[in-house]
């Protein structure tokens, strides 16, 4: 059966203007292909230009800020624990409180300093008092454990083995380097021994 096809085609004689033809049908038959096929590339390379050119959908709305968490206790309207921003100052924390109550002396708490995550912070915290007998300065009986963070001169020197020197270097200590982020943070105070700590670990807080 190839043989007779063979034969078949091997017989038919094409003229010079049938070739011409033949050859023009291929030439529009590969140009079409050519056509086709850039066609196809230039509407990828469209695709893939709107692609890149979409821009990205980026969340809306406002950030939420991170948040501290402090407590203010003491001679405030609202005492309590409240949630401020990260960076927050202690007058901030003092006005979350409802300020102080009329007559509350606040010239032992440092209202710049910035405040962290778990601080306590005490208004009208105990003072000093003036002896009728010896005219000499008397500490008041604490009410509970003195803040080594908010107390004054006089709370840190009602601590057993805590003199004048001792309580003006964790003061100075603590406007150099911040809040002391935990209670032994306190033996980094120059002249503060272990004994001493010892002393007065059950008698302090943050």
């Amino acid at each position: 059966m190839f043989t007779q096809l063979r034969n078949f085609f091997d017989g038919i004689v094409f003229t010079r203007e049938q070739r011409r033809g033949i050859l023009a049908i291929f030439a529009l038959f590969l140009g079409v292909a050519t056509l086709l096929y850039f066609l196809a590339q230039g509407s990828a390379s469209a695709v893939d230009v709107q692609a890149a050119s979409t821009p990205i959908a980026l969340p809306s709305g406002p950030i939420t800020p991170a948040l501290i968490i402090v407590d203010v206790s003491g001679r405030v309207a609202h005492p309590g624990v409240y949630s401020l921003p990260k960076g927050s100052r202690a007058i901030d924390a003092l006005k979350a409180a409802g300020n102080k109550l009329k007559g509350v002396d606040t010239s032992d708490i440092n209202l710049a300093h910035l405040l962290f995550d778990g601080e306590q912070i005490i208004v009208g915290a105990p003072r000093y008092t003036a002896s009728s007998k010896t005219g000499k300065s008397t500490p008041t009986k604490p009410t509970g454990p003195i803040s080594i963070n908010n107390g004054n001169q006089a709370d840190l020197e009602s601590l057993p083995g805590i003199g004048p020197v001792m309580a003006s270097r964790i003061i100075a200590y603590r406007k150099v380097n911040g809040p002391f982020p935990t209670l032994d943070g306190l033996k980094k105070v120059k002249g503060m021994g272990a004994a001493t700590y010892a002393e007065i670990a059950l008698l302090i807080r943050l």
